[in-house]
């Protein structure tokens, strides 16, 4: 993939990966110890919605505005919407929803190696003494800033998918990310394009990655290979937030995932999907 995430900020992939990320850290908070989270992909922190990347393609409006826009949203919700700014002309990344979901006893590592983006990304919050922003590859990230003092936290991994052999970092790092954090929540989204590429990825999770792995997946259209038709999402030890169970006897997390499906839809063939890779 080439992936500017300016062009696609507020999407029905971002929609999916925020609205689980806030859940999670609000979850996080339900204990006074303080947390931490590390961002190993931040990218600039924000998008301005009236720019003229997100504006070129529209791709919040089949996103974000559409939640919005929904009568009745979904209550797993309500973390993601009340860290949303009103009106809606500045799209928060995983930053700053990090951010503004987290307390003061919290802290915070965003990672960007774009420089000009890794500079934006300070700028942003440099004034926020519980951030620290690094200009540095996120799987470097992962070595040399876990476990972390804190001995609980949240870590998002969000590639841009560049690399051909992107799959197999993301699974030898997190192998060993969550080896030496073992108590840690880890996130790691990912495009579904090729589902035999993705598929591939999640059987090796499958076979050989950590233990308490759950995975989800939003699908806007049936399957094909020529654009991204869904994403998902990789949750190593996922909070109890996720998998208690909600009406209809769902799991909180499939729930969301349905009426997100539901709601995202763009073509024929959307749908959710929920699999605990590794029990």
């Amino acid at each position: 993939m080439n992936y500017r995430h300016a062009y696609h900020a507020g999407n029905f992939a971002d929609v999916m990966k925020h609205a689980v990320f806030a859940l999670v850290l609000d979850y996080m908070k339900r204990k006074d110890k303080p947390f931490f989270v590390l961002d190993t992909h931040a990218g600039t922190g924000e998008t301005d919605l009236t720019g003229i990347e997100a504006q070129k393609t529209g791709e919040f409006r089949e996103g974000i505005a559409r939640v919005l826009a929904a009568p009745d949203p979904h209550p797993a919700l309500a973390p993601y919407l009340a860290a949303l700014p009103s009106p809606l002309g500045i799209y928060p990344g995983s930053p700053a929803l990090a951010a503004k979901l987290t307390r003061p006893q919290d802290r915070l590592a965003f990672c960007e190696l774009h420089p000009e983006d890794a500079a934006a990304l300070a700028a942003r919050f440099r004034r926020d003494a519980r951030v620290k922003t690094h200009m540095i590859d996120g799987y470097t990230a992962l070595k040399s800033m876990l476990p972390p003092k804190e001995r609980r936290g949240i870590v998002l991994i969000d590639p841009p998918f560049e690399q051909r052999d992107e799959y197999d970092r993301l699974v030898g790092a997190l192998n060993e990310a969550a080896s030496r954090f073992a108590t840690g929540t880890f996130m790691i989204w990912y495009p579904v394009k090729d589902p035999s590429v993705s598929g591939a990825f999640l059987e090796r999770l499958a076979g050989e990655g950590p233990a308490k792995t759950l995975c989800l997946e939003l699908h806007i259209r049936a399957a094909d290979p020529t654009r991204m038709t869904g994403c998902g999402l990789v949750i190593v030890n996922p909070p109890f937030a996720l998998t208690e169970k909600a009406p209809g006897d769902k799991s909180t997390a499939r729930s969301l995932m349905d009426w997100l499906a539901q709601t995202l839809a763009q073509a024929p063939g959307a749908r959710a999907r929920e699999e605990w890779l590794r029990e």
